[in-house]
């Protein structure tokens, strides 16, 4: 199925609301689309120990928001990277970006030091100019190539008002799932930590019980996935969200589903999406 104009898309929900699987679903289903989560890429910098993973543990695992100006520059450098903008140039220091961290063997307690340093002094530099090397292109390609879903971003409206500038999302998809039901859900998720997979006891279970399907490796559940931990992550995702969906609401581009489950969100999901670029 070809698309017949660019796909800028991303998908707004609460935490463990399904938005991983709806974008994994949409990938496959689309391969056009390219993909991008903030949050796997910050899982993957805390876990690497890179200047912005150490800088940043400590926030997600209180179930905090990191800064959005970081946030915000560091995704549109991977965007331009990625090719996703009709032009731009690659930034010194991205979200995956392993030359300023030393490798995770060779830590001590010097060189944490020396790396929180770096990244203190790099996000004050964004404090005193928060759009430098932001604006990676003013025109965003409308070719089909050009495709992409942005799965956890932007959190707030003042992160997609500044994104508007760099490259218009062209829909959002707001997927609700009850409260109960998403805590029911979380209790249940497991993760192989290297690969990012996700599995669930209740509806996607591994094949053999706490161990990865592909490397029998050992699941585990993510920090940020304790009860008190998450009830603080979506207070915030709730303080956020209503103001961002405004805004989409306001520029006509934004699209709500609802459902108990990711099986019924998914057909709704996929009519909906060839309806607007098929």
């Amino acid at each position: 199925m070809r698309l017949r104009r660019a796909a800028r898309v991303i998908l707004v929900g609460a935490p463990g609301v399904g938005k991983g699987t709806q974008s994994e679903r949409l990938l496959a289903r689309f391969p056009q689309l390219s993909a991008i989560s903030s949050g796997d890429l910050l899982r993957h910098n805390v876990k690497n120990r890179t200047p912005l993973g150490i800088k940043v543990e400590g926030t997600m695992k209180t179930g905090g928001l990191v800064s959005d100006d970081l946030i915000l520059r560091l995704i549109t450098n991977e965007l331009g990277q990625r090719g996703w903008l009709s032009s731009g140039r690659p930034n010194v220091m991205t979200l995956s970006s392993s030359s300023a961290a030393t490798p995770s063997e060779t830590f001590d307690g010097s060189a944490t030091a020396a790396a929180v340093q770096g990244v203190d002094a790099f996000m004050s530099s964004l404090e005193m100019n928060p759009h430098a090397d932001a604006h990676l292109s003013t025109t965003a390609s409308d070719d089909p190539s050009a495709s992409f879903l942005l799965d956890g971003f932007p959190r707030t409206a003042p992160q997609a008002e500044r994104l508007d500038d760099i490259v218009p999302i062209n829909w959002a998809v707001s997927i609700q799932t009850p409260f109960d039901v998403i805590m029911s859900r979380i209790a249940s998720r497991w993760v192989h930590e290297p690969s990012g997979r996700v599995y669930n006891t209740g509806f996607h279970p591994p094949r053999v019980p706490g161990r990865d399907d592909v490397t029998g490796e050992p699941l585990v559940q993510r920090s940020d996935d304790g009860e008190e931990v998450y009830k603080a992550r979506f207070r915030k995702f709730q303080e956020t969200s209503e103001p961002l969906l405004e805004h989409y609401a306001r520029k006509g581009v934004l699209w709500e589903v609802s459902g108990l489950s990711s099986d019924e969100i998914s057909p709704k999901l996929f009519r909906e999406f060839e309806k607007q670029f098929l």
